[in-house]
């Protein structure tokens, strides 16, 4: 719960997340916002405007149409909102397939990757610009990459990012059943995984069960960018200011939730919340989506 205080703090994985009033954190999202359009559009004068699609598409899985029913909204957002059937790669990108694309597309290397794109943390755990090394074995989920490389990547191969309601509705589905609420054998796998510490070395993405559609990773693995990622809530503690949502803040944030006790999905929440498109981390990963 939020307080008074603007010295709380939250981490997830790399990311420290400090607590901040209400009204500079909706100055800085939307700020962040105009940035992030700012990026794409001058990404084209820098040269990185997206490239043509040499690469061949991943193995996918087609996820059917359903509904995504939001963690937390007001009453002017829609209760449900409808999503239409898409393919969705069965894992995470691996640090192999990565690395294909900056052998193709060398101002994603490392050492060339412009700092408006990618924190200093951007591939870090690679060996080099080209070379993976111990800690990124080729079959695991690449991980220390920005929403900016994740989205030329996902151009490279002819996809894109699933956006959050996809997301959500394929990471809804159990081992056995389209919906996973209630798969226990599910959750006792993706609550061991929340309490875990990162792993320094990731395991491969083949090495978790599949879900009822076949996909691998949506839980247990990695956390994974999607595209609309700065549309999530941010919010924190401001009495003064009468324009903003009350029902989103504090405890009132959690009685107004669809399921109050789906801990992970508070957590990817407040996660995506705290993410600038630029950021890396040792836990965030991504995989592509394309439309059927």
């Amino acid at each position: 719960m939020a307080t008074d205080s603007p010295d709380t703090a939250a981490t997830f994985g790399e990311l420290h997340i400090p607590s901040v009033p209400v009204a500079a954190i909706v100055l800085s999202r939307a700020l962040r916002a105009l940035m992030a359009a700012g990026a794409v559009f001058f990404a084209g004068a820098l040269g990185a405007a997206p490239d043509p699609t040499p690469a061949t598409p991943p193995p996918s899985v087609v996820i059917p149409a359903g509904t995504y029913v939001p963690l937390q909204r007001t009453a002017r957002d829609l209760a449900a909102v409808p999503v239409a059937a898409f393919r969705l790669a069965v894992t995470p990108v691996t640090n192999a397939e990565f690395l294909a694309f900056v052998r193709a597309q060398p101002k994603w290397q490392r050492s060339r990757v412009a700092p408006l794109f990618a924190d200093a943390s951007y591939l870090e755990h690679w060996a080099g610009d080209l070379e993976l090394g111990p800690r990124a074995p080729a079959d695991a989920p690449v991980v220390h990459v920005s929403w900016f490389a994740a989205r030329a990547y996902a151009a490279w191969v002819g996809g894109r990012l699933p956006t959050t309601a996809e997301w959500e509705l394929a990471a809804s589905a159990g081992y056995t059943r389209p919906d996973g609420q209630n798969d226990e054998a599910l959750n006792r796998a993706l609550y061991a995984w929340l309490a875990r510490p990162v792993p320094a070395v990731l395991p491969a993405v083949t090495s978790v069960r599949p879900d009822f559609h076949g996909a691998r990773g949506l839980h247990g693995l990695v956390w994974e960018w999607v595209d609309d990622f700065n549309t999530a809530l941010v919010t924190g503690e401001s009495r003064a200011d009468s324009g903003l949502e009350r029902d989103l803040f504090c405890g009132s944030g959690a009685v107004g939730a669809k399921e109050t006790t789906d801990y992970a999905a508070f957590m990817r929440s407040a996660l995506r919340s705290s993410l600038r498109a630029r950021n890396t981390t040792s836990s965030l990963g991504f995989r592509c989506a394309q439309d059927l």
